[in-house]
């Protein structure tokens, strides 16, 4: 422990510690996970006959993950980042053949039955979440909600809001950039609807929506702002002041769409706490890259009541003819390239679904007849 910097004095358990002893995992879709933990004491003891050693580096210098597993999956516990970090691999499901047909659900054997309850419906939401995680990597524990020890870096009142550039905590040695803006309507002791504000693929990121450069048509957040909505408008990794190394800070996360997914819920946090904000009045709205991130994040997010996403999807096999491989940047999700290949066919979720696990709540679309990224006629058989 000494040796990896880490200020941890090391427990040494006993056979009566562990044997026996049963590990639950129980942050993830498919409930409780059970590890029965056992003593290998015959192999730990230096001087027993059956003593293994494993000479060289240490588990923290190889930086690898070891896993256990479950029948629902497997519990990683990675060092990538030079520390143990623990998350749960959920199993693959069946495959939904059909993405569009949201009227079925299958077992873990992969029988079909029709959706009939509110139950039948909350499971094929939990697989549509579950096959998102399969190609994003996982949804990261509750566990990595700490405080979000937000910062006020500068603030400027315009005509008719408070823009206040902030910087707030998603998780552990990680800070996001982002601009808040409180109307002047919003009395003392009175709440407003609040919306979270995501921008397109631009150097600028956050500013654009903000309205502080860009295009004017995107200037969307200035333009809730000014309307009585508190806005916050985060940079996206990689993106405005927010510099981000996916391979070495992101080494815990399979993609950086899960990355921003986490970010984004943080962002709701930061919202729903504001003494200025109702918190049962929540909504999400991006263009492109913030449309599409509006939409995976209301699905893992149903604070979020009203969803808007302008230029932001087709179904997979409408995205260039079903050439997908734009999605598969480290910004994106590599997975659809190197686990399944860059076919259309085997990524385990679509857009049919994402658009589907939104219901009940209010969704807009703005999709123009000539996106040569995101084709019209997907989108219209998404809402067919």
């Amino acid at each position: 422990m000494k040796s990896a910097g880490l200020a941890v004095e090391a427990k040494y358990v006993s056979k009566a510690d562990l044997d026996a002893k049963v590990y639950r995992s129980a942050g993830h879709f498919f409930g409780t996970t059970e590890i029965v933990l056992a003593a290998a004491e015959k192999y730990l003891q230096p001087s027993g006959a059956e003593a293994r050693h494993r000479p060289g580096p240490s588990d923290f210098q190889r930086r690898e993950a070891i896993r256990y597993r479950t029948p629902g999956g497997e519990f990683v516990i990675s060092y990538a980042a030079g520390f143990p970090v623990g998350h749960f691999d959920l199993s693959p499901l069946a495959l939904y053949l059909d993405h569009a047909n949201l009227l079925v659900v299958k077992d873990a054997q992969g029988n079909e039955r029709p959706v009939k309850t509110k139950a039948d419906w909350a499971e094929r939401v939990a697989h549509i979440r579950a096959g998102m995680q399969q190609a994003m990597g996982p949804l990261p524990e509750a566990a990595r909600r700490v405080p979000l020890d937000v910062e006020t870096v500068a603030e400027e009142r315009t005509e008719k809001y408070l823009r206040r550039k902030v910087r707030f905590t998603p998780e552990r040695d990680d800070r996001v950039p982002a601009w808040l803006m409180i109307p002047n309507t919003v009395p003392a002791g009175g709440k407003a609807p609040a919306m979270l504000c995501l921008h397109q693929t631009t150097g600028i990121g956050k500013n654009e929506p903000a309205g502080l450069g860009g295009l004017k048509s995107l200037h969307y957040a200035h333009e809730l702002a000014e309307r009585g909505y508190v806005c916050l408008v985060p940079d996206y990794p990689s993106f405005g002041e927010y510099p981000y190394d996916f391979k070495k800070q992101g080494a815990h996360y399979a993609s950086g769409s899960m990355k921003a997914i986490w970010n984004n819920l943080r962002a709701v946090d930061l919202l729903e706490a504001l003494p200025q904000v109702d918190g049962g009045r929540l909504g999400v709205i991006g263009h492109s890259l913030g449309g599409h991130n509006a939409l995976f994040t209301a699905v893992f997010d149903e604070r979020l009541r009203a969803v808007v996403s302008s230029c932001g999807f087709t179904p997979f096999h409408d995205y260039y003819g079903g050439k997908v491989a734009g999605w598969t940047s480290d910004r994106y999700m590599p997975r659809i390239r190197d686990r399944y290949g860059n076919n259309a066919d085997q990524v385990p979720f679509d857009f049919y679904e994402i658009l589907g696990a939104l219901a009940p709540r209010a969704f807009f679309s703005n999709s123009p007849v000539r996106d040569s990224n995101f084709d019209i006629g997907g989108v219209r058989k998404a809402f067919a």
